[in-house]
């Protein structure tokens, strides 16, 4: 009886009701080729969530779903994203992590409400310029892609909290990431860079985690930034209250803040 009661709560109609009564559209081990047009006929839907499976496009029909808040297409083979996803104002969170995007549209900028945009795991090699409209992201990971550089225009993204950007070609640092006055992490593991912005201790001033390991950059160098001293302070600040915490954290945890 347990397994045929299962079985109800999952078949489409009980489903597509769930979807209906939630406003989250999950399609997660779906096994579907592409992302249906029956699930995007909810304009009141808030969260579409399709992982693991096969989605191999983004249909245009997504345009229609103006009042969704979450985008999670993570770990499928989506190689573009379509043109009119500008169209939806309300997202706030868009992940796309383990696809084969190599460009990212410069509609993106359009999603003023964006709070945390992940696409690590892709192909890209720049990102757009109107990536610096997106005044309300706090976290972006573009890890994991072939960047060799970030776009000046990031420096306006000014409520951004972490950048992680590991396992990239990143040769430098846009001057303008020193106007990240919130920023709190930012993670450049295995790049090529050779130094960052000489103000980005000073007017990085919430700044409390610096990670730099495989760069061609010298602890001796970063000593000797202005502003290091206040970064170590604010460093050591957030180390004890883990601590007053009881924070449970790794080896590497405990060397979390410079990371050289």
């Amino acid at each position: 009886m347990g397994c045929c009661s299962s079985k109800g709560r999952d078949s489409p109609a009980s489903r597509i009701e769930r979807w209906r009564a939630t406003g989250i559209v999950a399609m997660r081990d779906s096994k579907l080729k592409v992302t249906t047009q029956p699930s995007l006929s909810f304009v009141s839907m808030e969260t579409i969530e399709k992982s693991l499976v096969s989605a191999v496009e983004i249909p245009m029909e997504i345009g229609r779903l103006i009042n969704m808040q979450r985008l999670i297409l993570a770990d499928n083979v989506i190689e573009r994203l379509p043109i009119n996803l500008g169209k939806l104002q309300s997202v706030k969170v868009l992940i796309l992590d383990g696809n084969r995007i190599t460009l990212l549209p410069d509609e993106l900028g359009l999603l003023i409400r964006l709070e945390r945009l992940s696409v690590s795991g892709n192909l890209l090699n720049c990102l757009p310029e109107t990536i610096g409209s997106l005044r309300n992201l706090l976290l972006l990971n573009v890890s994991n892609n072939k960047l060799s550089s970030l776009p000046e225009s990031i420096g306006s993204c000014f409520s951004m909290e972490e950048l992680q950007a590991n396992d990239n070609s990143i040769g430098e640092l846009p001057p303008s990431i020193c106007s990240l006055v919130h920023l709190k992490s930012l993670l450049l593991d295995n790049n090529n860079l050779q130094q960052v912005p000489e103000n980005l201790l000073r007017d990085c001033k919430a700044l409390q985690n610096i990670s730099l390991h495989e760069n061609p950059i010298s602890m001796d160098q970063f000593q000797q930034m202005d502003g290091f001293q206040e970064f170590e302070a604010r460093r050591k600040m957030k180390f004890d209250k883990q601590i007053d915490s009881n924070v449970m954290m790794s080896s590497k945890g405990l060397d979390e803040g410079l990371d050289l």
